[in-house]
């Protein structure tokens, strides 16, 4: 079928002239996948689309529960579906440019208190090599605030120093700094554990017991061990320390801009949701201090 043809082709767009990440490229497959279903199960053509279909379609999205940041997604994608489909002479016009994104509900980020750190840190037991990976990952990420599929990607030559390059979202290079804790164990493990697990010449830094390089889901499970050894009670993910990485940079009176160059975001908007959750802490902080804050 033609349709299934240019989405494949897309897709073929997506990786090798826009250089998005495999994980942006699926959640496009799947948002673009769904909304091609529907309409084949209508018996509509995708490439004659009219806003009563799309209407119909937002309407199914809502009563299939999706919230407002899942919806916001999708069309976001199938605004750059028909924009490539426009550009390519395929359609004439893109159905979805006239159409308003639903308000998204506003989720401040989560993040661990630094006694939670504190207490993850210690979990891992730094006489194994898989004990000093473990303790190595959770340092970078709180350390340096990159993504977890930034950091899976670094290899032992992007560090100079107390520095390393990373290669973010769209392909763009960045370098972010660490200081002593990190570089400790670094150290620790360069010499010990990773000699250990390097047994297949690896070029990158974190390894998994098959010798070979760590996944993003591999993160994922060791930070879910970690968490049952401690007396956290949260719903974690590995972005939590991420979040933790900028909201208590800005809580020590780090600028926007700075927290944001070191995050990797193209957007100043894209750092400011930590504004909030730094103001709540500024308005504890000033109602438990000042002398004349409460009777």
């Amino acid at each position: 079928m033609k349709e299934g043809k240019y989405l494949d082709e897309f897709f073929k767009y997506l990786n090798y002239e826009k250089h998005y990440s495999s994980a942006t490229i699926d959640s496009y497959k799947g948002d673009l996948g769904e909304y091609f279903l529907y309409f084949q199960r209508n018996n509509k053509s995708i490439l004659n689309v009219k806003h009563d279909d799309i209407s119909a379609y937002l309407s199914m999205l809502n009563e299939r529960k999706n919230n407002n940041a899942t919806v916001c997604r999708k069309l976001s994608a199938l605004r750059s579906f028909y924009k490539y489909l426009l550009n390519n002479g395929i359609v004439d016009n893109n159905p979805f440019v006239g159409i308003k994104q639903p308000k998204k509900d506003k989720k401040l980020p989560r993040f661990f208190n630094y006694n939670e750190l504190e207490e993850m840190f210690n979990v891992p037991d730094l006489r194994t090599p898989i004990g000093q990976r473990d303790r190595l990952i959770l340092e970078m990420l709180y350390a340096t605030g990159v993504r977890v599929s930034e950091l899976i990607n670094i290899k032992c030559d992007d560090i100079r120093g107390r520095e390393i390059k990373i290669l973010g979202k769209g392909n763009k290079e960045r370098y972010v700094e660490f200081g002593d804790y990190a570089n400790e164990i670094l150290e620790l493990y360069l010499r010990d554990g990773y000699k250990q697990l390097n047994k297949k010449d690896s070029k990158y830094l974190f390894l998994n017991k098959n010798y070979t390089k760590l996944s993003d889901r591999g993160v994922r499970l060791i930070l879910d061990k970690i968490i049952e050894q401690t007396s956290i009670n949260k719903n974690i993910s590995p972005h939590m320390l991420r979040h933790s990485f900028a909201t208590h940079l800005l809580n020590e009176g780090c600028d926007l801009l700075s927290v944001q160059q070191l995050l990797g975001h193209s957007s100043l908007s894209a750092t400011a949701i930590y504004t909030h959750v730094t103001t709540d802490r500024i308005k504890e902080v000033y109602f438990k201090t000042h002398p004349r804050a409460k009777k």
